[in-house]
């Protein structure tokens, strides 16, 4: 700390001011200030003529065409639908990733047993699963709410399992000496150690859960905004397939956004350099 410190000037002696190295604070709502530019140079490009509006609508068209699609009630309903499948593909997902995270951390047959599925299942995309869980669940619900629920698992248990293994080890020796049962372990130890790799695999499992929908609703269905999507592509409505667009990038942004804020408020207690 002493080095940090402010000291005089060799030449002068005069105490220098202490540069800050850290970010600063945050901006309020800085998450919508990236979005918000990109919104302004699409709206720049498109009112200046740059853009062919026969390849890339306007903003103000995307909009018009956001509030028919709600008046006539087929946003509504195909969104209620997108977001239906990722809420159990997430229910699904989170809680079976965390289950063999604990495992895989806390029995070192569990971690032989699991972690190397896990690793190749990480290793092969989701989405080249489709096909294989097709021909297994059908076109149905079923299979896309199915693989979403194995993309979610992946995140989850990484994350989940890298933050078990981190847990410094005094804290297992403590538990020891005061003879914690297992079950105490495991709450007052495990589960506080594990949550910040656990909220940073929510984060990625939200995002790559919108990602899967997005693919996965382009094949074979019936409703949600892929689909509408999809009919719209079929015939040539450039301003429907943004509309959808926006549509999925919104919702991954404020899902994201929303397990970031459950991240600061569940974790205040550490000081970092986000802080």
């Amino acid at each position: 700390m002493t080095l940090l410190a402010a000291r005089p000037s060799a030449a002068t002696g005069r105490v220098r001011p202490r540069r800050r190295l850290a970010p600063g604070r945050p901006v309020p709502s800085g998450f919508l200030l990236g979005p918000l530019l990109l919104l302004g140079l699409w709206a720049a490009a498109s009112a200046s003529g740059w853009l062919d509006p026969r390849f890339l609508s306007a903003p103000w068209t995307v909009v018009i065409t956001a509030v028919e699609l709600a008046e006539s009630g087929r946003l509504q309903d195909n969104l209620l639908t997108s977001v239906e499948r990722v809420a159990l593909g997430l229910a699904i997902g989170i809680p079976a990733g965390a289950a063999l995270a604990l495992v895989s951390g806390l029995s070192r047959w569990g971690e032989a047993v699991i972690d190397g599925p896990i690793q190749i299942k990480r290793a092969i995309p989701s989405l080249a699963l489709m096909p294989l869980l097709v021909l297994w669940l059908g076109i149905g619900e079923v299979m896309k709410v199915s693989v979403i629920a194995v993309g979610v698992l992946v995140p989850i248990y990484i994350h989940t399992h890298n933050g078990l293994r981190t847990i410094d080890s005094r804290y297992v020796e403590l538990a020891e000496t005061v003879r914690l049962s297992r079950a105490a372990f495991i709450r007052r130890v495990v589960l506080p150690g594990a949550l910040p790799g656990f909220l940073l695999g929510l984060r990625f499992a939200v995002t790559t859960a919108w990602l899967i929908l997005v693919v996965a609703e382009l094949i074979n269905s019936t409703s949600g905004i892929g689909y509408m999507m999809d009919l719209a592509r079929t015939y040539g409505q450039t301003d429907v397939i943004l509309v959808g667009l926006v549509v999925y990038g919104l919702l991954g942004l404020f899902s994201d956004a929303a397990v970031r804020l459950a991240e600061r408020r569940t974790l205040s207690w550490r000081r970092t350099l986000a802080s």
